[in-house]
């Protein structure tokens, strides 16, 4: 099924259900008064028969219930017709206000049991809870024969559930002689209780054994169960005309009709140039975009795709270059060692061991161009793996000093180290000195003989910051925004041996922002370069402090 054809039977269920809610509410209004006569609302009905339960909850007996029947017809407007189980009537509030009784509704009668639920802790020791549902069903035979006796000489009987649910009965005055309180003392048929809760252990449902234990064992203790009947017998609403309703919900379908067929035409013309798109860019054609106009959704997500396939043309050309440049950085190298070798075997070179050492360095250079870019592409991935530690970064720098000592000394350039305090950072050693390695490795190439690269490390508000500091040549500005990218070099004239393979600052760069740091450039020509990667620290503590 087409876009337009669902849109079109959405909008139309929308349009039939909003208008068929309209046409009952608009009934509703209007009925609303008679219907009200008739039957009662849940929460009304949840009002009469929750104070009618808390009644017999807190007087253990339905004596004295007329008034609190007589209020509720009064606030509620409800007729109310209440009896026991056994069809005793007990209150009618027909009869209370003084009216002939009506015939009762022919509704289900809503049943009110004004014994306590239990509240046990069953999921823990259930002997405890055994114990504490004896102990719950002569406390209850004992409240509920205070509170009626209290109710029938007149006073007034409040009740509040204690931690289990058996009502604690207070009064407002001291009680009468004859009503004697609940105390303490053994209930003389606690053994047969025991005896009854006890098979509860065994069951399944043990929670709801045991209420079911506790409402028979009180049952005689307890008031009766109430029938509660709402409303009169054969009494309807009026009813109203349905044929204004049934215009007005016609007229507001057919609108709604209009309303999708438009807006389908709308929303299809954009779908479909995004479709046709889409289907070009899955074929090849990266250069695809849909025209945008407007700030709607539809026009976001033209955007959206636009951005998309900028990004996938973008990473294309990206891999193409890369792809180019691994194949331009091995192919010379390989070309010469497969002339030496082919050389070799026909016997036009003696195999020398200073050919042999040279074959095995240039071998060496591929493996390191190798290597690289597997970590490159690792890190890249995410995959890198690191051990972080607590790494105190002035003697990370004494350690990079002193395995690139021989290089410096070789080429007569002064590799020095500046730590004024101790700086700690949590990373891992081994990747970080790998950082640190490449810079100062690329700064004494780039420094002639009688030059100095300065190594130093600071503690900044929280933060450690690491500088590598030459007085080569520099780098010019044109050229620091791909001092980063693979494979490039900033001298076009200098080769692998001089220059690297062109993926240590990539790969530094990412290991810094594994760590959650940065990486920065910062060159004169003829001046210098200083390269400043910033890590995550802890704060400074002086050289001399212990």
């Amino acid at each position: 099924m087409s876009f337009r054809l669902r849109a079109l039977a959405l909008l139309m269920l929308v349009a039939m259900a909003a208008t068929a809610a309209t046409a009952w509410l608009t009934w509703r209004q209007a009925t609303r008064q008679a219907a009200d006569s008739v039957t009662a609302g849940r929460q009304v009905v949840s009002r009469i028969t929750g104070e009618l339960h808390a009644y017999g909850y807190a007087h253990g007996t339905w004596e004295g219930l007329s008034p609190t029947v007589s209020r509720l017809a009064k606030e509620t407007g409800q007729r109310i017709w209440v009896a026991t189980e056994a069809d005793e009537l007990l209150a009618d509030s027909d009869a209370l206000t003084g009216h002939e009784p009506r015939a009762v509704s022919r509704q289900p009668p809503v049943l009110v049991d004004p014994r306590p639920t239990l509240r046990l802790p069953t999921d823990k020791v259930p002997l405890a809870s055994v114990k504490r549902t004896v102990t719950a069903i002569g406390e209850y035979r004992a409240a509920a024969a205070y509170a009626a006796c209290l109710t029938r000489a007149g006073a007034k009987v409040t009740a509040r559930p204690d931690s289990t649910g058996v009502p604690r009965i207070s009064t407002d005055r001291p009680p009468p002689a004859q009503c004697e309180e609940p105390a303490a003392a053994s209930d003389p048929k606690a053994a047969q209780d025991h005896a009854a809760v006890r098979p509860c252990e065994s069951e399944r449902r043990f929670a709801g054994c045991l209420q079911r234990t506790f409402d028979e064992r009180v049952g005689t203790a307890a008031p009766p169960r109430l029938q509660v009947r709402l409303g009169v017998r054969d009494e309807s609403p009026p009813t109203l005309a349905a044929a204004p309703t049934v215009a007005v919900a016609a007229g507001v379908a057919l609108a709604a009709i209009l309303g999708a067929l438009l807006l389908s035409r709308a929303v299809l013309r954009p779908v479909r140039a995004l479709t046709l798109a889409a289907r070009g860019l899955g074929e090849g054609e990266l250069g695809r975009r849909v025209p945008v106009s407007g700030r709607d959704e539809i026009a976001e997500l033209g955007r959206a795709f636009n951005r998309m396939a900028d990004s996938l043309q973008a990473g294309e050309a990206r891999q193409r270059r890369m792809t180019g440049d691994i194949a331009h950085e091995l192919r010379t190298p390989l070309a010469n060692l497969r002339g030496y070798l082919e050389a070799l075997r026909d016997g036009v070179v003696e195999p020398t061991p200073e050919l042999l050492e040279s074959l095995h360095e240039e071998a060496m250079l591929q493996q390191r161009i190798v290597d690289d870019l597997q970590d490159l592409a690792l890190a890249e991935a995410g995959a890198l793996t690191y051990h972080r530690t607590d790494v105190e970064l002035g003697e990370l720098l004494e350690t990079c000093r002193t395995a690139h000592r021989t290089q410096a000394e070789n080429a007569g350039v002064a590799l020095e180290l500046a730590a004024p305090e101790r700086v700690y950072a949590v990373a891992d050693a081994d990747r970080l000195r790998q950082v640190v390695g490449n810079l100062v490795g690329n700064a004494l190439r780039a420094t002639p003989p009688g030059g100095t690269v300065t190594l130093s490390v600071t503690g900044r508000g929280g933060t450690a910051v690491i500088e590598v500091r030459d007085t080569g040549t520099g780098i010019p500005a044109e050229d620091l925004p791909h001092l980063f990218d693979r494979f490039w070099r900033a001298d076009a004239a200098r080769g692998r041996a001089t220059g690297g393979s062109g993926l240590g600052l990539s790969i530094a760069r990412q290991i810094v922002t594994d760590h959650g740091g940065t990486i920065e450039v910062a060159s004169t020509v003829g001046a210098g370069t200083v390269f400043t990667v910033t890590l995550g620290g802890v704060p400074a503590v002086p050289a001399d402090a212990g």
